[in-house]
């Protein structure tokens, strides 16, 4: 795991404790993911109390590799509020940016709903990466099908569905910044939204 991140996690670790249930949700994803042993899943869940199995997480992830932390925010899911502030509390650390590398993106930006050009050119470079981008995003896998049976031989247009179904279902909330978050979480870089929103003042 990268220090930024274990940095990261050090200085939430209270915080997280307090707000995450680990054995609902969370510690099955990790396993299924891979960053988990059957071990690491005895050792998370012998504990009595949840804060104690979520200190015993936090002990654990620094060490499982360098999709560890992306994976670990997938997980969050369920306590999306969470994800929100560690992306935050990451972008205010040197060498933490969770935007794109050189430049960082604006809070009017982070914030804007994108058009469907944006959404286009982001259809355009997500390639094969576009369907755990989407997951991510909270469309079910129903739509998913839906989306990649009506265009079964484009994926742009598959993906392109997808992220206007997203758009639709969310309004308001269907911002930037999550799509930046979605694309960190899938281990896509989100500098890719360079090129996408390049008619936006960054």
């Amino acid at each position: 795991m990268d220090p930024v991140h274990q940095t990261l996690l050090r200085r939430n670790r209270l915080y997280l404790s307090e707000h995450l249930e680990v054995s609902d949700t969370i510690v099955p994803f990790l396993y299924q993911e891979g960053i988990l042993t059957f071990d690491h899943v005895e050792n998370v869940e012998a504990p009595q109390t949840n804060r104690k199995k979520c200190m015993k997480l936090l002990d654990i992830l620094p060490c499982r590799g360098p999709t560890a932390f992306a994976t670990f925010l997938r997980s969050l899911d369920d306590y999306s509020w969470v994800r929100d502030k560690l992306v935050q509390d990451l972008e205010s650390l040197p060498g933490g940016d969770v935007g794109t590398g050189d430049w960082k993106l604006p809070d009017s930006v982070l914030m804007k709903v994108p058009s469907d050009q944006e959404l286009s050119r982001l259809a355009s470079v997500l390639g094969g990466d576009w369907e755990v981008v989407i997951l991510d995003l909270g469309v079910s896998e129903k739509v998913l099908y839906r989306c990649r049976a009506n265009h079964s031989c484009d994926i742009h247009g598959a993906a392109l569905a997808a992220l206007i179904h997203w758009r639709q279902s969310q309004g308001k909330q269907a911002t930037v910044q999550k799509l930046v978050l979605s694309l960190a979480a899938a281990g896509v870089h989100p500098s890719v939204l360079r090129d996408v929103l390049c008619d936006t003042a960054l």
